[in-house]
């Protein structure tokens, strides 16, 4: 596919972009940046993302992303619950930002690797069974490393910014390739925002631990 036929592409995805991709893709964009700022909004607005992309991505086959943002609606509620929480002695909120130590790395990895196979060996049987379209490994990747990306998030640790740049690489052309161009645009915005938000979280959790 030459460079002409990818700019053709993505104008004529662009131009079939619903108004419902439309909403999700703005909500989404706004809940990372609620996120980078560690403030609350960051979970009613996401669950606005969240619900709309089940129904978009099984429309596309996207069968792991579908999961991923039913995981998402169901850990924003955890998140919700845990990041409201008040020290009544400090009256400031419980949860810090932190870093991971060696034992939180590998549970992280755990983690990863093993929604990974869950969701490879699915989605393998489900693409051989009624979903020709699917893409096992690149969609496993994208959704496992973003089901690791959002445990972190709800635990406020650092590295869960680094889950979100991988599962945002991964989006891109995965998107891209299931005709949501609109949404691979969303993944590029939301690719610089958690670096963005890796620097600002590491700059708390230095501060936290002092």
């Amino acid at each position: 596919m030459s460079i002409t036929d990818i700019y053709q592409q993505f104008m004529t995805g662009l131009q079939q972009t619903s108004l419902l991709e439309f909403v999700a893709v703005c909500a989404g964009i706004a809940s990372v940046w609620f996120s980078r700022k560690e403030n609350i909004l960051v979970y009613p607005i996401g669950l606005i993302n969240t619900t709309i992309y089940i129904y978009l991505s099984l429309k596309g086959q996207l069968y792991g992303e579908a999961s991923v943002n039913l995981y998402y609606t169901i850990v924003s509620i955890y998140g919700w619950i845990w990041w409201s929480k008040i020290n009544q002695n400090t009256q400031e909120v419980q949860l810090k930002i932190s870093s991971s130590n060696s034992k939180d790395q590998i549970q992280q990895w755990m983690f990863f690797i093993s929604f990974y196979l869950i969701i490879f060996f699915a989605l393998t049987w489900l693409k051989a069974s009624f979903a020709p379209e699917a893409i096992p490994w690149a969609d496993a990747f994208a959704s496992a490393t973003a089901y690791t990306g959002m445990w972190l998030m709800a635990r406020k640790k650092v590295a869960s910014w680094y889950w979100w740049i991988a599962t945002n690489i991964a989006s891109i052309p995965l998107y891209f390739i299931k005709g949501y161009v609109f949404t691979s645009v969303q993944f590029v915005v939301l690719l610089i925002l958690a670096i963005a938000g890796l620097m600002s979280w590491q700059k708390k959790a230095q501060y936290e631990s002092h």
